[in-house]
């Protein structure tokens, strides 16, 4: 299945589908649980478009990429072209918000890291994106946003905006500095403690807010 954009209400998304921007370590809490420095600025990669899907579907988890680990993450949806944004700027181009987990393939992570060498191997493999459906920003603090991961019926991730290390507009505009931002772009705001192992028949619960956003069944093949 093609992903799209959707909105939580089941309409169709108007915006192309676009890169994918991420931020690393951006939660103090689970730089320390990886053993990770905490940074002096947003650690930024991109993940591309064939990494999306959505949670309408099972979740794969081939084989071939060994063991996966979740990362929950609030997701923001641009919706206006952002060059070298101010803040207001960054503000007015949020378009809506959901939960996006970056998959990751931490021990080749690993791996790469140790070496000094890119994590595209581990971060930007086909179905590494796993993006909810979204609801429109309007009117929402991203300061102060709740968003959580439960598995099997465990909590297992609960993330805080006001935890951030570096808050979601001063991202997107320290993120435009560097990537020119589209409509259908997609961005990443880190996660917080608790990462761990997908398995094969484990049922995944994304919420946004405290109310359920989507629901999603992890297959191994």
């Amino acid at each position: 299945m093609t992903y799209q954009h959707l909105w939580k209400n089941g309409n169709a998304c108007d915006l192309p589908v676009g890169k994918v921007v991420c931020i690393g370590r951006n939660y103090a809490d689970h730089a320390k649980e990886l053993d990770n420095p905490i940074p002096d600025e947003p650690v930024l990669f991109i993940k591309p478009t064939s990494s999306i899907v959505g949670t309408h579907e099972p979740l794969l988890l081939p084989h071939r990429f060994g063991p996966i680990h979740y990362e929950a993450e609030l997701s923001i949806l641009i919706g206006e072209t952002l060059n070298c944004a101010t803040k207001s700027d960054a503000r007015n181009a949020v378009l809506g918000i959901g939960v996006g987990l970056d998959l990751t393939r931490r021990e080749v992570q690993s791996e790469l890291k140790a070496k000094q060498l890119p994590w595209e191997l581990a971060k930007a493999f086909d179905g590494s994106c796993v993006l909810s459906d979204f609801v429109s920003a309007e009117g929402v603090d991203l300061a102060i946003s709740h968003y959580g991961l439960d598995i099997n019926g465990e909590s297992r991730q609960r993330g805080d905006t006001s935890l951030m290390l570096t808050p979601i507009i001063e991202l997107i505009s320290h993120i435009s500095h560097f990537f020119t931002l589209h409509p259908g772009d997609v961005i990443l705001t880190g996660t917080p403690k608790g990462v761990g192992v997908l398995a094969n028949s484990d049922e995944l619960a994304i919420s946004l807010q405290g109310e359920t956003l989507a629901t999603v069944s992890c297959v191994a093949k």
